[in-house]
């Protein structure tokens, strides 16, 4: 199956399924996206048994062929990052700065440990213990709010600015922290990086630090050019440059390409809509980049939905993995509320923050990319459908209920 035709299917799919879901059903599309394509597999994977195997090995052939780990983290990330970052208001994160700071960072470390203790215990009574520093692996792959989730559910609601700039501005930040504690752990974990908090810490400054230094330069570039000319179009392609070529670049540099793009889409969301383009741009700016988060969104969540057909559930992991998901919201609980208790007599949080912070930190395909991207190994059968089950529940059932939940101003 050629790459074109691959993108020909997924966007049909997507397409499809969100006909049917505005015409008739009304959820938030990015959920019944996924919704859908997880019921489309669950047929194709029942049809298996009685002999009708030509679909699912079709099915099979795509998500393999679409390899949703690559095309997330090296591809369509930085887009839906960089759409996402444009129409968060700098003003009212920078009132949020150190709540967002202290969860998308103390809030990834903390999680990382706990959920990976914990599971470490889990893992060993259910009879399929898993070496200590994979546990944390997968503590660090579920630490992350997911940016993408998380933004197409609230761009659905109508949830208070406050709250919305909590969670949508530790979300966009959060999963380059993560990404850090991945690699760092991975590489302890295959000997290639000493467990020292001097290496630790040096990986964190090169990529973390890196990728907001050079973010800030992507953006001041960006600002400069759309300030010189009054051309929405080419105004537009400059916007698209930077976003592919800026994320690229981190990549090369050994950077982090999401904060990179962050930062970039901060600034040119800000400071470059307020000094540097006309009306016209700004509108045709908005447009473009909605849309792009539209079409992205749907074909990411599709993938989601249709990686059930390729993932390899043994009794222990699902189990594994059902445990997983009170385990990492209580974990949740406790790592989205100390942050709000420390800051508590700083300034005045509206009631329930903690509530609204930990239902509304829903998981994604961060999390699910990550874990499809570690080496073919047993500890990879184990953690890959954990963290799916994880990440199913988030945006099923967490994000279907969120709305009841963020009506709680906080």
């Amino acid at each position: 199956m050629s790459l074109f035709e691959i993108i020909a299917i997924l966007l049909c799919l997507s397409a499809l399924f969100s006909y049917i879901n505005a015409r008739f059903i009304g959820l938030p599309n990015s959920i019944a996206v996924m919704a859908f394509s997880l019921a489309f597999s669950l047929i194709l994977l029942g049809l298996k048994p009685l002999g009708v195997t030509g679909l699912a090995d079709w099915a099979e052939q795509l998500v393999g062929g679409a390899d949703l780990g690559p095309t997330l983290l090296n591809g369509l990330l930085s887009f839906l990052l960089f759409a996402g970052a444009l129409h968060v208001n700098l003003d009212e994160l920078a009132d949020q700065k150190w709540l967002v700071a202290l969860l998308a960072t103390v809030g990834v470390v903390l999680t990382t440990f706990l959920v990976g203790g914990a599971m470490w215990y889990v893992l060993q009574w259910l009879g399929s213990p898993l070496p200590f520093i994979y546990c944390l692996l997968f503590g660090a792959l579920v630490a992350p709010t997911d940016p993408v989730a998380v933004m197409a559910i609230l761009k659905s609601l109508n949830a208070p600015a406050s709250l919305s700039t909590k969670i949508a501005g530790e979300s966009l930040f959060n999963d380059g922290v993560a990404v850090v504690m991945f690699i760092a752990i991975l590489g302890i974990a295959q000997g290639r990086h000493e467990a020292s908090f001097e290496n630790i810490g040096m990986l964190f400054l090169h990529e973390a630090v890196g990728g907001l230094v050079l973010g800030f330069l992507l953006g001041l570039l960006g600002y400069h050019l759309l300030k010189n000319l009054d051309n929405y179009q080419v105004e537009v392609l400059i916007t698209v440059a930077l976003v592919a070529g800026g994320y690229a670049l981190a990549s090369r540099l050994h950077t982090s390409g999401p904060l990179a793009v962050v930062v970039a889409g901060l600034m040119i969301g800000n400071h470059g809509r307020a000094f540097a383009m006309s009306k016209k741009t700004e509108e045709q700016l908005d447009t473009f980049w909605e849309m792009v988060d539209e079409v992205l969104n749907a074909v990411l969540f599709l993938l989601i939905g249709l990686e059930l057909m390729i993932i390899t559930f043994e009794l222990p992991s699902l189990w594994a993995g059902i445990i997983a998901v009170p385990l990492v919201l209580l974990v949740r609980f406790v790592s989205a509320g100390i942050p709000v208790v420390a800051l508590q007599p700083f300034r005045d949080f509206r009631p329930n923050p903690i509530k609204a912070l930990t239902w509304g930190g829903l998981k994604g395909g961060i999390s699910v990319a990550l874990a499809l991207s570690l080496p073919m190994s047993e500890e990879r059968d184990l953690i890959l459908p954990m963290t799916y089950v994880v990440v199913v529940f988030s945006i099923l059932v967490q994000g279907l209920t969120v709305k009841r939940v963020l009506r709680t101003r906080g």
